[in-house]
């Protein structure tokens, strides 16, 4: 580990979540040599068409630290229970713990404009505890921090009641690889209850190899979709002769509720980014 890399911490819904989403932005990091620590705040248990909850809620911990190992981050997953989580105090003082005891210098999570309930509660949670991280009097057996975290939400493609504001852009096309062995890792997802769920046209194929393209097709057209989206931000941010090279994209937009994001924590934070970006 690099001692003078940022700290990276990333607060998902679910294992799968901090992959599906930032798998790019985490691979980087890796490459930096930075500690990462990526949490799944419920257990996962509602993700499946055939098993038990309890079978699947030990499984998908199990895949999500296989994942994590893959680029040398710590992949914890809370005990929340999937699919029925809300943005109580219990679950806000749960983040400003992990936040405190972690020390992150670049916190990632949901936007409260989502599709999935314990997305948005994750979200609203987050936000809440911003601030609060450093007031001594809540939560006073942990050390207060004196800034909170900068506090980026991970891509979406949601538009109601305000579309995702591009304020980072990262190109991710020699991180598809990693991205796509990680988000293997997840098979009660990737292979087996997502097709279901989503009624895949193509089936998942037998063989290990031919899961892992099936997966890597399926994934680039999401962000084929996510790169086609954003164009316009891409060609604003990199000038259209590097933006015609770039063909995969990570898009982040900066929280208000956390530690502003001046020039210096930019370069800090992103320095894989080329070409320098406006501030939010």
């Amino acid at each position: 580990m690099n001692p003078s890399a940022p700290r990276l911490l990333i607060l998902g819904a679910h294992p799968d979540d901090a992959e599906y989403h930032s798998g790019g932005l985490a691979t980087l990091y890796s490459r930096m040599g930075a500690t990462i620590r990526m949490v799944s705040v419920t257990d996962g248990s509602a993700g499946h068409h055939q098993m038990q909850p309890a079978d699947l809620a030990l499984r998908r911990r199990l895949e999500a630290g296989a994942a994590g190992k893959l680029i040398g981050a710590e992949y914890v997953t809370w005990d929340h229970p999937d699919g029925s989580l809300q943005p109580s105090l219990d679950l806000r003082e749960d983040i400003i713990r992990e936040i405190r005891s972690f020390q992150p210098d670049l916190l990632l999570t949901h936007r409260t404009c989502d599709y999935h309930p314990d997305h948005r509660a994750v979200g609203q949670a987050v936000q809440d505890a911003c601030y609060m991280v450093t007031v001594p009097l809540i939560l006073p057996d942990l050390p207060v921090m004196e800034y909170d975290p900068v506090v980026a939400y991970m891509p979406d493609p949601f538009t109601r009641p305000v579309p995702m504001r591009a304020d980072i852009i990262i190109p991710i096309d020699d991180c598809l690889e990693t991205i796509v062995k990680m988000l293997a890792c997840h098979e009660s997802q990737f292979f087996e209850f997502l097709p279901h769920n989503m009624h895949a046209t193509t089936p998942v194929p037998d063989q290990d190899d031919g899961k892992r393209q099936w997966l890597a097709d399926w994934y680039c057209q999401m962000l084929q979709q996510r790169r086609e989206r954003f164009d316009l931000q891409l060609v604003a941010h990199y000038g259209s002769q590097r933006a015609a090279t770039i063909k995969f994209i990570e898009v982040y937009e900066v929280s208000e509720y956390g530690r502003s994001l001046d020039g210096t924590l930019r370069g800090q934070l992103f320095p894989f980014l080329s070409t320098p970006q406006e501030s939010p």
